[in-house]
């Protein structure tokens, strides 16, 4: 009786170690194929490794398959008698047992060389192999070796590949392109900054050259020089700051601090103040509802400042400059419109890229250094606004401001 509940007691445990050894093969299984499987999507080296393998393996079983064959063959020939007794499979040889031994030799010998050469065969084909499917990576390395400042134009070669090498290729090729502009703009940027600043330079050290020779004793030379070294060293320290307010904005470290005002203040201001700093203008407020917004209160101001200045510098003298803001649906809308001379099509894309200017000579007579458009798209795009702007050359143009409530 003990036997037998000690017999069942040691059934009940194998089974049970059985049931938790068949869990955790149930739960590895499908991890170990997800990984098989995600190996061989992205992995190079595993495919080639899989391919080594199947193929070993399959020319290693056909070649076992073969010798198995003949030894049935050698069996069949060479056995006195074969019988099958209650299950078992009895082989009788009435030969010397050494001839029967030196055959048995031969077959291990052959099944040993068969395997020795498939080994080798599929040695020489997976080398060949390997190298076919690694032959793009070695182009895509000697190509993004050749890539440098000098030679930004070139580009990985995408034809003739269909699988996850074309989409790495194309990926880095955009990469490429973006770095590319990137680059080009940040040239052109540190370009056009140097060529402004190189202006007031110039025109401050003529004035202090012309003071050294004459305006020590000249006082209308003297008055001259020091009323245009304060204007284009104004105009300097304005460039500079704009500059540094781009650099900030670029790196995302310009500080945003956003609070709930009230947007109908904050046009009032900026008409009270551009009527007081401009007499020869018609600054006009036909809508002004109040609302309240949350956004950053100076840099909308400064937005509002940057626009109504280019409508004062591009109207002419009696013209008229309307600001008006009222809400549509869940969004502000502020709108800027003047009478001035407008904007022709060819420049309107272009004329909030930095330095662009559509009337050279007007814009360095009024000071301009072509950054503000600039400044205040950026400042409405991270307040999750937009611009649209109308302009027709003779007309004036029309700047609609949309920002979320």
């Amino acid at each position: 009786m003990r036997k037998k509940n000690k017999n069942l007691k040691g059934l009940k445990l194998f089974f049970s170690g059985l049931l938790k050894v068949l869990k955790y093969i149930l739960t590895v299984i499908p991890k170990l194929f997800n990984y098989i499987v995600d190996r061989l999507r992205f992995s190079i080296s595993f495919k080639i490794t899989t391919f080594y393998a199947f193929i070993f393996s399959l020319f290693l079983l056909l070649s076992n398959l073969t010798v198995v064959s003949g030894f049935i063959y050698f069996i069949q020939k060479h056995a006195d008698n074969i019988r099958n007794d209650q299950g078992l499979l009895y082989i009788e040889f009435t030969k010397n047992t050494v001839e029967v031994n030196k055959y048995i030799g031969i077959i291990v010998l052959v099944i040993f060389l068969s395997d020795l050469l498939f080994l080798m065969i599929i040695l020489g084909i997976g080398s060949k192999m390997s190298k076919k499917l690694l032959l793009p990576v070695k182009k895509m390395t000697e190509s993004v070796k050749k890539i440098s400042l000098q030679n930004m134009n070139s580009r990985l070669n995408i034809s003739g590949s269909k699988d996850e090498l074309k989409d790495l290729a194309i990926t880095f090729n955009e990469m490429l392109d973006r770095l590319q502009d990137s680059y080009e703009i940040q040239n052109r940027f540190v370009s056009d900054a140097s060529h402004e600043l190189r202006t007031p330079i110039a025109v401050i050290q003529g004035y202090a050259n012309l003071l050294d020779r004459w305006g020590k004793e000249d006082k209308e030379v003297l008055d001259e020089s020091i009323t245009a070294i304060k204007s284009e060293a104004e105009n300097m320290k304005n460039l500079i700051e704009q500059l540094l307010f781009l650099a900030r904005s670029d790196k995302n470290t310009q500080k945003i601090e956003m609070s709930k005002f009230q947007i109908n203040e904050v046009i009032d201001e900026v008409l009270k103040e551009t009527k007081m700093i401009d007499n020869n203008h018609s600054i006009i407020n036909e809508i002004n509802e109040q609302l309240e917004i949350v956004a950053d209160k100076n840099l909308l101001k400064q937005t509002l400042r940057i626009f109504i200045d280019n409508s004062i510098k591009y109207t002419s003298e009696g013209g008229i400059i309307k600001l008006n803001s009222y809400a549509k649906g869940k969004n502000l809308i502020i709108e800027i419109e003047d009478t001035g001379m407008g904007i022709s099509k060819e420049d309107l894309p272009h004329i909030f890229d930095r330095f662009y200017r559509a009337d050279k000579s007007r814009t360095k007579e009024s000071g301009g250094t072509g950054l503000g458009l600039s400044i205040a798209k950026w400042i409405i795009l991270k307040h999750k606004g937009s611009i649209e702007m109308q302009s027709r050359l003779g007309y004036g143009t029309k700047i609609n401001l949309s920002l979320p409530i």
